[in-house]
Order: C-alpha cells, then sequence, then structure tokens
C-alpha cells in the first residue's frame, strides 16, 4: 500500500494494493500491522455505513471531547472528502484538504481525532464506510457550517442536498474555542 501525507498533520490518503484481473479485484481494507507502521491507530471500536445519494453533503463533524479517528473509504459511487482541522491551538487551524474517493480507486483517508469531516457524493449513490477509534457520542458531537467563507472549501458544487442540521450548523467563529479539541489533548 502507499501513503500520502497532505497539508495536514496526520491526515493521510492510502492507496491500498489493488489485484486486478478479468473477473474484478482484491484488496485488504485493512490490516493492523501495516497501517500501525503509519501511525494509524489499530485499535478501532465501531464500524459504520452511509449511504447517501448523489449531490447529497454530510458534515462537517466532529467529537470532543470523546474524540474520534476515523478511517474511512467509498464502498460504491465516489465523494469529495474533506479533513478540517479544528484543534484550537494548532498551527492549522480552519485549514482543510480534500480528496477524491472512490470505489473504483479504493483508496481511503485517515481523519485523525481534533479534525471535522464531511464529504459531497460526486458520483452516487455512493456507500460510505467509517472505522472509528471511539463510538458515536452525540453529547460530544460539534457541527460546523459546511460553506463556512472563514474555512473556504473548494466544493465541487454550491448547492448540495443537506440535512436540516448541516444546513443550520454554526459557523466557526460563533462556537466558543473552550468547545474545540487541543492539539495535544
Amino acid at each position: 500500500m502507499k501513503v500520502h501525507t497532505t497539508e495536514l498533520p496526520g491526515v493521510l490518503v492510502i492507496e491500498p494494493d489493488v489485484y486486478r484481473d478479468d473477473r474484478g479485484y482484491f484488496l485488504e481494507t485493512f490490516r493492523a500491522e501495516r497501517y500501525a507502521a503509519h501511525d494509524i491507530p489499530t485499535e478501532f471500536v465501531q464500524d459504520s455505513l452511509s449511504w447517501s445519494r448523489e449531490g447529497v453533503l454530510r458534515g462537517l463533524h466532529l467529537q470532543w471531547p470523546h474524540a474520534q479517528g476515523k478511517l474511512v473509504s467509498v464502498l460504491s459511487g465516489a465523494v469529495f472528502d474533506v479533513a478540517v482541522d479544528l484543534r484550537r491551538d494548532a498551527e492549522t487551524f480552519g485549514r482543510w484538504t480534500g480528496h477524491v474517493l472512490s470505489a473504483q480507486d479504493a483508496r481511503q483517508m485517515w481523519i485523525p481525532p481534533g479534525f471535522a469531516h464531511g464529504f459531497l457524493v460526486t458520483q452516487g449513490p455512493a456507500l460510505f464506510a467509517y472505522k472509528s477509534t471511539h463510538p458515536y457520542d452525540p453529547e460530544s458531537e460539534l457541527d460546523v457550517r459546511w460553506d463556512d467563507p472563514a474555512i473556504g472549501i473548494d466544493w465541487p458544487s454550491a448547492a448540495p442536498r443537506l440535512s436540516a442540521k448541516d444546513a443550520t450548523a454554526p459557523l466557526l467563529a460563533t462556537i466558543d474555542p473552550a468547545r474545540l479539541p487541543r492539539e495535544n489533548y
């Protein structure tokens, strides 16, 4: 497998080895020792799936203080996947990185704790898989507006389909900084 760093420290794009022939393909989606060699945690406690129609945007979401690291991949369709550094004392606070993930390329993205996550389905429907390092905790959930101009994500669509919750999420500037994660918690 190949692991690529991004503009944000700790956020990685992973290209598993895919073995293709005229029948289809085979790949390993996770092997603990290979991921540990790249400082990706190997103890995941929750696996989740979301199914979304083309044009749906989910995010930006994170949990704090019960932070989740997420290893994400697309099982069908394609998405523009985004991580935003929301660690209030980080040098890269408020910056984002975005990468296309698809069932066709089998790429994954590792989003460490302290980073918000979101994705836009660019080819759908999309089946999106998450491996999380902490269970979902609604009391720790924190949402940030998907189109916050202070973050400036260059989404491939200016008019995505949103949940009511995502459409009304607060701007980063209106969130109490004490509610945001720290870089070294």
